[in-house]
């Protein structure tokens, strides 16, 4: 699949999440996921850390964030692409991750429809995380 852009070299790089724990959150998504940490900077609320996910792709981590059960902002999840959803669904449940919609058959009615395979869980600051394995 080819994309052309007015941006050069455009792509996803990294989302930013402020996390009222940081290192509950960091450990969530290194230990528990398995995103090794590529980056990490700041002392206090001022800790950042950038994880890669693959693919170019990464999550950076703030220290300092607003406490949890906060509204949700803009976004309203964030997805992470895998080719076994269930493995990756059961690595955020085993890591501590609250269950919401747990690995499901589900055919997006796009022309032609893409049938896919994902799951919704909650990480250990509230935000709400999607899996997403194309079949």
């Amino acid at each position: 699949m080819t994309t052309k852009t007015n941006v050069p070299g455009s792509g996803y790089h990294h989302i930013a999440l402020a996390a009222s724990d940081y290192d509950k959150t960091v450990a969530f998504y290194s230990g528990g996921l398995g995103f090794p940490m590529n980056a990490c900077w700041g002392e206090g609320d001022k800790r950042v850390c950038l994880l890669d996910l693959g693919d170019g792709n990464y999550l950076e981590v703030f220290a300092g964030g607003p406490p949890s059960g906060r509204p949700t902002g803009d976004w309203m999840h964030y997805c992470l692409r895998t080719d076994d959803c269930d493995a990756a669904y059961a690595a955020a449940m085993a890591a501590g991750a609250e269950a919401v919609t747990p690995p499901q058959d589900v055919t997006i009615p796009s022309d032609p429809p893409m049938p896919v395979r994902n799951a919704f869980f909650r990480g250990p600051d509230g935000e709400l995380v999607e899996f997403f394995q194309h079949k």
